[in-house]
């Protein structure tokens, strides 16, 4: 996330035309005209942030950050993140990988989507000041221009840290993901009328913007939604067999995810009849990920319950779960914020307060080998309410 610095703006009223010079609108549009004038949503959105050079992660426009523009030679950036926040944030999560690392009686690490290598930094030099062996880090990122990012931020741990495109056959480690879920394609379903649909996008009548369109499906939320009203919502796919890939490759280890999100009770309350999909540019937020395309993030909240069965299913314990505040609080990080100046304390309590990250975000961990407790989940495991 994807977490704006500034106001949100209310989503715009109508789809804006795309411009017909985008590359990345042409080849989206290229893409729906080939698969008969329509796509699920999750093949937008993956289109949207993925495509090779033209995407969203792909491109070389700032995204991490904490300003947003100023002028067209000062780009800023689109929304900051937990690491960008304070780097106790990074300190006290390095607690709980120490941890891990040793109950898991291993020394490697993988992080996903590792953004500007700002936590990776802050768990190398925490795990380095704690004398944690580790043998290796390795990130694994899709966006070139962010792995070069990344290389010029991390060149001070020298070959300790390594890139990878795609997990190898069997890992043993901690693996790590930090406002990654959120950013995995989504499939939108639409109960319109008391009918259910997959909501997709075709090609307005000019074939020069995006538009949604609706398709009757035997796809369902995983629980009933209460009531007859209209409702507008997601389901994981993706997200869930990411997960039951971990749970194949990771022979021992764990699993830790940190991310925006609810409960499946939560997920699917009828009073969120209006989804969780959002867009984030320039630190300002809107729900229509139809305009824009290409130059701004698009997210969902994260169904934790979901994530949680898919471990589960693919053989992984789930060793806690609770919120971040929580979480952060049980690995200390009131200790390293009282040893902290007064600016870097005011930055972190945005992580802990509820309303800013302290609730909304969540924490649960993943295992496989020996059954242990994490320190993070000592106390306020909420584990009871997935």
């Amino acid at each position: 996330m994807k977490t704006p610095s500034l106001t949100s703006t209310p989503a715009p009223t109508a789809n804006t035309p795309a411009p017909p010079s985008d590359p990345l609108a042409l080849h989206i549009a290229e893409v729906v005209r080939a698969q008969g004038g329509w796509v699920g949503f999750d093949t937008f959105m993956a289109l949207a942030l993925y495509t090779p050079g033209l995407g969203y992660y792909a491109g070389d426009l700032p995204k991490f950050g904490s300003l947003p523009a100023t002028s067209a030679e000062a780009p800023g950036s689109d929304f900051v993140t937990a690491p960008e926040i304070s780097p106790l944030f990074g300190y006290a999560l390095a607690r709980q990988v120490a941890q891990a690392l040793e109950a898991s009686g291993t020394d490697e690490m993988w992080e996903f989507g590792a953004g500007t290598g700002a936590l990776a930094e802050q768990l190398l030099a925490a795990l380095q000041e704690m004398q944690v062996p580790l043998a290796r880090y390795t990130i694994v990122d899709l966006s070139g221009s962010l792995r070069a990012r990344q290389q010029t931020r991390l060149a001070p741990f020298g070959e300790q840290v390594q890139w990878a495109s795609e997990l190898p056959a069997q890992m043993r480690g901690v693996v790590l993901g930090n406002e990654l879920i959120d950013a995995m394609p989504v499939q939108l379903l639409a109960r319109v009328n008391g009918v259910w649909h997959e909501r997709g996008v075709a090609l307005g009548e000019d074939a020069k913007h995006f538009v949604w369109a609706d398709r009757p499906t035997t796809l369902r939320p995983p629980i009933d939604i209460e009531g007859s009203h209209d409702y507008l919502t997601e389901i994981h796919p993706q997200s869930e067999a990411f997960v039951r890939t971990l749970a194949q490759r990771l022979k021992r280890g764990a699993v830790l995810l940190l991310d925006y999100g609810f409960p499946e009770a939560e997920y699917y309350h009828p009073q969120r009849h209006m989804g969780t999909v959002m867009c984030h540019q320039a630190h300002r937020s809107d729900a229509n990920p139809l305009v824009n395309v290409g130059h701004k993030d698009i997210t969902a909240h994260v169904n934790f319950t979901a994530l949680a069965l898919a471990a589960q299913d693919a053989g992984l314990e789930v060793l806690g779960y609770t919120n971040q505040a929580h979480f952060l609080m049980n690995c200390g990080l009131v200790d390293l914020m009282q040893a902290a100046t007064l600016p870097v304390r005011a930055a972190a309590q945005r992580l802990i307060l509820e309303h800013e990250m302290g609730e909304l975000f969540k924490v649960i961990a993943l295992g496989k080998g020996a059954v242990w407790q994490p320190l993070g989940f000592v106390h306020g495991d909420k584990t009871h309410r997935l």
